[in-house]
């Protein structure tokens, strides 16, 4: 079966029922897109296909053939796009495991929508979950690699002291940490 991944032509020999997910991690060691659910409901897996993001793990091998795949490796190999610097910069991971269907997902978004309002950011990343609770820190991302963060580092129009979303909410408190 022929498809392009990450720009480049590939023939991967795979049945037409396999699914795009299993061929990519399995057959094409591409490991970033994760599986989560199997359903398509959390997002985990989430890649583009000619440009429109796509839950791998549904997506069949004959709806792949011939078509343009990017994974979170082809975003920018060098892990040098807008919304991978941004995440660093928001401290968005935790865990990690869900952020590459995150990111996956923000970019179709920035594609389509390149400067979104938050109601734009939180309907579209609706169906990826984050089970850290990293919400809040994914849309400040997806803001700051729009542009729609101030130097201050807060949503435009804001102060530092009423940021919906501090970087650091133990640094915010006085009280020292409790021992483990």
């Amino acid at each position: 079966m022929k498809l392009s991944v990450n720009g480049s032509q590939v023939d991967v020999a795979a049945a037409p029922d396999e699914t795009l997910l299993w061929v990519l991690r399995e057959k094409l060691k591409l490991t970033g897109t994760k599986f989560g659910c199997g359903m398509a409901q959390c997002g985990a897996c989430t890649v583009h296909i000619d440009g429109k993001a796509a839950r791998a793990c549904q997506v069949r091998m004959a709806a792949v053939e011939g078509k343009k795949v990017t994974t979170i490796e082809g975003l920018l190999p060098d892990g040098n796009h807008p919304l991978q610097r941004a995440w660093i910069e928001e401290q968005v991971l935790q865990c990690g495991y869900c952020q590459s269907g995150q990111i996956m997902q923000a970019a179709a978004l920035l594609r389509e929508t390149p400067r979104p309002t938050k109601a734009q950011i939180v309907q579209h990343m609706n169906g990826n979950l984050c089970r850290c609770g990293t919400h809040g820190r994914i849309v400040r991302a997806i803001q700051r690699a729009a542009g729609g963060l101030g130097s201050s580092g807060c949503v435009a129009p804001c102060s530092k002291a009423v940021s919906p979303w501090p970087r650091n909410s133990r640094a915010a408190t006085s009280s020292p940490a409790r021992p483990a």
